[in-house]
């Protein structure tokens, strides 16, 4: 087995050059820039984290959620510090870097728990490397594991009483968007549903096209879903087998920013654009996500998403002003990772201020009893680790026009009549190459 080598990362960063790193995460004030806190004193309270912030192909399609994500608990815990730390113990965190494979990420959370003997662990991005990887470990040494983006039903499908998570289940995640199309006079009559073989891609596609087709909406295209490996090239001739059948909706089940552009491509090089479109993930990336397609061709795509910049809940704005002190930029730039992340960390420290330390079994029981205000909104734990206040939250966003009809907005439009919802554009704007 490595044995990591130990090289501490500033708080801004969200990089590593080495496959395993630790990053000591001080105490600097978010609500100030470049300055630092007295903060708190005594022995710290060390949380491990894996985390896909490098590594061949982007850590595997990984490495710009990772990255967000660690930035997320980053804010977390210098936002906890700058405010007395945990039971007056200053938060360090240790983090790994597992360069998006599951067996790295099982190593790591074993070297974290049993070598360097973290009194908390927070959850990797994904469900998939939660799951299969980071589960396990955390259950076989009972450490209460709180996860911001792990929502796959194979996460719940563990049955662990020690997992806590705090995002909607993600096979609920695109029924608004199923919802809203059905209740529209004239609505399409075809679909397609390309899909990446992943746990949190393919459960949403496949509730949707449950839902379309009992509905009489025909699916026009049938494939077994694609391997994760694919590359861009082969998504993009399959892109041009849909655009082939040309279906007035297409459901994309992604796993990142890359899985769009390349069926983006092949639409445009086939010269045709679904009436509706939305991808499981990677709309969601914001700027990188604009860089990626290109604003016009980002401009009516729709995704699934938890949170958003002006998410109206007040413990999320006070974050975003910290994120914005902290790192620059403005809300509307922030990632939802980061604060998916950062939401996971709050219910870690909600149960560690309550019973007043880190002994896990009192972690697990108490957040099992208790509902925690989030950045999410309040969540609330079964007995599966699943946040049964999600179940009926989940929201749809849209990429739309900026004011004055330049630039790109990502903004929240279903439920319809939901708080921060605005109107849908109903009809995608056309690629181009």
């Amino acid at each position: 087995m490595r044995r990591p080598r130990a090289k501490i990362l500033r708080l801004a960063a969200v990089t590593a050059a080495s496959a395993a790193v630790t990053a000591a995460c001080g105490i600097s004030n978010a609500s100030t820039t470049g300055g630092l806190a007295a903060g708190p004193s005594g022995t710290p309270i060390t949380v491990g984290i894996s985390e896909p912030l490098s590594g061949p192909a982007q850590a595997q399609g990984f490495a710009p959620d990772g990255q967000a994500c660690l930035k997320g608990y980053q804010l977390w815990a210098s936002d906890v510090n700058s405010h007395g730390g945990l039971n007056g113990h200053p938060v360090k965190l240790i983090v790994m870097n597992d360069e998006g494979w599951p067996g790295s990420t099982t190593y790591d959370y074993k070297w974290l728990i049993t070598h360097d003997h973290v009194d908390l662990v927070l959850a990797p991005f994904s469900s998939l490397l939660t799951a299969t990887a980071a589960i396990p470990v955390t259950q076989h040494y009972h450490y209460a594991l709180a996860a911001g983006q792990a929502g796959a039903p194979s996460v719940y499908a563990a049955n662990d009483p020690y997992v806590f998570s705090t995002n909607v289940p993600v096979q609920t995640q695109m029924v608004p968007f199923a919802n809203w199309v059905l209740g529209q006079p004239g609505h399409p009559t075809t679909a397609a549903y390309p899909m990446v073989s992943d746990i949190f891609a393919v459960p949403p596609v496949k509730t949707v096209r449950g839902i379309f087709t009992r509905a009489g909406i025909k699916d026009v295209y049938s494939h077994s879903p694609y391997n994760p490996a694919a590359t861009p090239a082969q998504l993009e001739a399959d892109a041009k087998i849909v655009a082939a059948k040309h279906p007035g909706i297409v459901v994309l089940g992604s796993i990142a920013v890359g899985t769009v552009r390349a069926f983006m491509r092949g639409f445009a090089a086939a010269g045709w654009t679904p009436k509706l479109f939305i991808a499981s993930s990677g709309p969601d990336q914001g700027q990188a996500f604009l860089n990626a397609v290109g604003t016009g061709n980002a401009i009516g795509t729709m995704v699934p998403n938890g949170w958003y910049g002006a998410f109206p809940n007040a413990l999320s704005h006070v974050m975003v002003q910290d994120y914005i002190a902290k790192y620059g930029g403005t809300a509307s730039d922030i990632n939802a990772d980061v604060a998916e992340s950062y939401s996971a960390g709050e219910v870690i420290q909600a149960a560690v201020r309550a019973t007043g330390g880190t002994n896990q079994q009192k972690l697990a029981n108490w957040l099992h009893a208790n509902p925690v205000p989030t950045v999410l909104g309040t969540v609330k734990f079964g007995a599966n680790g699943e946040n049964v206040l999600a179940k009926n939250s989940a929201l749809i966003f849209q990429w739309q026009l900026g004011s004055g009809g330049t630039g790109a907005k990502f903004v929240q439009v279903l439920p319809v009549g939901k708080l921060g919802s605005v109107s849908v554009d109903g009809t995608k704007s056309p690629l181009s190459g």
